[in-house]
């Protein structure tokens, strides 16, 4: 729905040097819904669930073509801003980009 995982994650990316970040929601009553456009611009996209990966390809498969699609694994357990989380994200992420400091 684009309010906790995703924004939280985007919200890591404010004031990173090598990175910016987007984030939307897959499912009808997201904050902000996914478009081709958004996975246009995007080098990487980076999703909690397998289903989202899932529902990504299926609606955007050329807006995908070339493009790696990560899949984080993170349950929808947590708040936003959740220290847990945040620190769940920032292990996550650290695995796939490498350029400075998650």
């Amino acid at each position: 729905m684009n309010r906790w995982r995703s924004l939280t994650a985007e919200r890591l990316f404010d004031e990173h040097p090598h990175y910016a970040a987007r984030s939307a929601g897959t499912e009808p009553g997201a904050r902000v819904r996914v478009t081709a456009g958004q996975l246009g611009w995007a080098e990487v996209v980076f999703v909690m669930e397998k289903r989202h990966a899932e529902r990504l390809r299926a609606k955007f498969a050329e807006a995908l073509r070339g493009k790696r699609v990560v899949c984080l694994r993170i349950p929808d357990q947590y708040q936003f801003q959740d220290p847990q989380l945040v620190a769940l994200l920032r292990e996550k992420l650290a695995e796939h980009l490498p350029l400075g400091g998650f």
